[in-house]
């Protein structure tokens, strides 16, 4: 298995325990230096109708850029955007 690979792998497992989804998806994986900085998108419930209590099979697709060091340990993380998905 490639370096990409192992930390394509790495980044999706993180996000699916980190936000409890199933659907992640790596769409960019760079090399900086000694860290990898991923760009990956993941489909979550939608929190707005979640908050009103309303049963939705609106997903909000966001974009997550996550930093790993050497060592593919998780540095860093936070959302980048969103745009709402159906399914």
């Amino acid at each position: 298995m490639t370096d990409i690979e192992i930390v394509s792998r790495t980044v999706a497992e993180f996000l699916q325990r980190v936000l409890g989804t199933d659907s992640v998806r790596v769409v960019g994986v760079n090399r900086a230096d000694d860290a990898w900085e991923i760009e990956a998108e993941a489909f979550e419930e939608s929190s707005f109708l979640k908050s009103l209590g309303l049963p939705s099979r609106v997903r909000d697709k966001n974009f997550y850029r996550v930093r790993l060091n050497a060592a593919l340990e998780v540095e860093s993380y936070e959302r980048q955007g969103l745009a709402v998905q159906t399914t």
